[in-house]
């Protein structure tokens, strides 16, 4: 979860230019006549109005009523900045960091967040949690990187919440604490943050720094699973596979394998194969088997390779073929299986999301 948040436009109200002038400019700016607003709030800019100057600056940025010009952007946003404006200095920061409107040049990014965040401004609190985790501009520093993160997760920021929690899961940049980061996943997750939603489904399915429950395991990966993570997706399927946390239903396994696979997710191919092989929640089926097995063998996975060489050897669901057997334990060696069953498994995934 390290990618840096961008600049942000005006997200206050003008009154300091004046009822009249900010009524006529706002109004003529939402209802997209970015000339009338120009007209308003280019004088005030010029005279010093902070927000005008910010406001200048989002228009050239975005080319709203005058052309795209960045160099100008970040001319407006440096005058606001000046004056100590915090969202202006992180305006500032993020176009010396990304290289708009001039060269890009992180030191100068890590200087203007610092001056933002000295302010309390969340979003800088965050990039400057991500430039000492990532070392751009700075030296890596991970205690720094996590107090960063630290301060934008006490004002509610999710990505943050989620960045603190995994740092205490992992004992990166402080002292491993698996209470602690549940409690930080937890916030993150009920902001709807999918990855802290996940993280904490492996928390309390495995009972690290909770009590184990997979029944409540079982609603974390849920609601990450309807956002779409197909981690979340295959998790689910083994629940039901194994009636773990919830009343085991094959059927109802198969249905979120499925989900997971359209996504490729190699280990919801795997049980796939397993389940159409043996008739698990659906009538056996060595075609499909062998299509989801070779779907995960072509992602990798050796016991999917091993298995089909054991369905061609046997005859096991489809015509027995001794070629493609002895062709299929090739391939199983080569991707490292040295297992002496055909089984592997109905094993939920155990990694947890990190930032990467």
């Amino acid at each position: 979860m390290n990618w840096k948040k961008g600049a942000v436009g005006l997200l206050f109200a003008l009154a300091s230019m004046g009822s009249a002038h900010a009524d006529v400019g706002r109004n003529g700016y939402d209802r997209g006549d970015f000339k009338s607003g120009l007209e308003y709030w280019r004088p005030l800019a010029n005279k010093g109005n902070v927000a005008a100057q910010i406001k200048l600056g989002q228009m050239y940025e975005e080319g709203n009523g005058v052309g795209k010009n960045l160099t100008e952007a970040l001319g407006w946003y440096r005058r606001a900045a000046d004056q100590g404006s915090a969202e202006a200095q992180f305006n500032v920061g993020t176009m010396y960091d990304q290289g708009e409107g001039v060269a890009a040049d992180k030191s100068q990014a890590v200087l203007w967040y610092k001056k933002a965040a000295a302010q309390g401004y969340l979003n800088a609190q965050y990039n400057l949690g991500v430039v000492y985790d990532t070392g751009e501009g700075v030296l890596k520093d991970k205690p720094q990187a996590f107090a960063w993160y630290s301060k934008a997760a006490e004002q509610g920021d999710a990505d943050a919440q989620f960045n603190v929690g995994t740092m205490y899961d992992q004992g990166d940049g402080t002292s491993k604490d698996k209470a602690k980061a549940v409690m930080w996943y937890r916030k993150a997750a009920e902001q709807g943050k999918v990855e802290a939603q996940y993280n904490l489904g492996i928390m309390y399915r495995d009972g690290e720094g909770i009590a184990k429950d997979g029944a409540v395991a079982f609603s974390w990966f849920k609601k990450a699973a309807e956002q779409g993570d197909a981690s979340s997706q295959f998790n689910i399927g083994a629940m039901y596979a194994d009636g773990d946390g919830i009343k085991q239903d094959d059927a109802q396994a198969i249905a979120w394998f499925l989900k997971a696979a359209a996504q490729n997710d190699v280990e919801a191919e795997y049980n796939l194969g397993v389940m159409f092989r043996d008739g698990e929640g659906v009538a056996k089926n060595g075609p499909q088997a062998v299509y989801w097995f070779e779907r995960a063998a072509a992602h990798r996975y050796a016991g999917a390779a091993y298995n089909l060489a054991m369905m061609y050897r046997n005859g096991d669901g489809i015509a027995a073929d001794a070629a493609k057997a002895t062709e299929w334990f090739r391939k199983a060696k080569h991707l490292g299986y040295d297992g002496d069953t055909d089984e592997q498994p109905n094993e939920p995934s155990g990694g947890r999301t990190i930032p990467i």
